[in-house]
């Protein structure tokens, strides 16, 4: 059995992982976590456990409303934290560290109207001082990698669940309640939480390392985002090609309302060859992941 410790108590992804892992391999692995909040996690044994998977970090800030203490925050959790974490993990034996990286590395999704596919040869352009501390320690972690200490970046687009935070649970609250969506014709790459648990659970069974790009079998459109969660939930919507002209309009007027619109319906998706390995861990199709994330199924 290997040992499994997360850095980042209460994390959205660390609780699901944890549940994840008791529920489906407690022959295989066993987790343990640790609370970076304060300096007590320096205290920790590393020396305990066979991987450290890092969570612990600030998510995506209102870049127009942050001032300059809080970006300086922002790279001191999500870069200086990850590396010297990576660091206390390789200087007392643990043999596999694995950082949450993430597709924001990539840069904003394509605007209204254009797209945008992420092959392995795409460099990382982050746009932004998150995206850009995300790509520093994406960068920092790799470089402490050793042949015997096993370093794994996985770079997620957007994750979603039950219980999630971000760009879903407000799509999802649109969906619940408009009676009419445009229907454009977009494409993105999305990840179920299931879906990135087994994958975690499987590159830490095999003790992988590398850069990984898991995302769901299908791509989507936020239409059919739409389309499926509003029947999930039991509420009837017209998503119709007809409201495009909103779409359009909203993208062409400029400030937070063009962003906005392009965060919507914009395209950003990872090619699939990236995201196939020699395991299977994209177990929930769509449809089925919506019905569980707006259901009461219970992982």
């Amino acid at each position: 059995m290997k040992r499994v410790l997360i850095t980042g108590a209460d994390s959205y992804i660390g609780v699901s992982f944890e549940r994840y892992a008791a529920r489906h391999f407690a022959a295989q692995l066993s987790t343990d976590t640790v609370d970076m909040r304060d300096d007590s996690w320096r205290r920790k044994d590393f020396s305990l456990y066979d991987i450290v998977y890092h969570v612990a970090g600030i998510a995506h800030a209102d870049t127009g409303r942050t001032d300059e203490a809080a970006k300086k925050k922002y790279y001191a959790i999500n870069t200086d934290l990850a590396i010297e974490t990576c660091q206390k993990a390789k200087n007392e034996g643990v043999r596999q560290f694995i950082f949450m990286s993430s597709a924001i590395i990539y840069g904003d999704c394509a605007p209204y109207g254009k797209r945008k596919r992420i092959t392995r040869s795409t460099l990382p352009q982050p746009s932004g001082f998150y995206g850009d501390s995300k790509w520093q320690a994406d960068q920092g972690v790799r470089e402490s990698g050793s042949s015997s200490f096993t370093v794994t970046v996985v770079r997620p687009p957007m994750i979603y669940g039950k219980g999630s935070k971000g760009n879903y649970p407000v799509l999802a609250g649109l969906a619940r309640k408009l009676p009419v969506f445009p229907d454009v014709d977009n494409e993105r790459s999305v990840l179920y939480i299931e879906n990135l648990c087994e994958f975690l659970s499987q590159v830490m069974i095999r003790g992988r390392g590398g850069v990984f790009w898991p995302q769901n079998r299908e791509y989507v459109s936020t239409g059919d985002m739409v389309k499926i969660i509003a029947k999930a939930s039991g509420h009837k919507i017209a998503v119709s090609q007809s409201w495009n002209w909103a779409a359009a309009l909203a993208a062409r007027v400029p400030g937070k309302v063009s962003v906005l619109a392009s965060k919507a319906f914009g395209s950003f998706s990872y090619d699939h060859e990236m995201s196939c390995y020699d395991f299977d861990y994209q177990t929930v199709t769509f449809e089925e992941s919506v019905r569980r994330t707006e259901g009461s199924f219970v992982r």
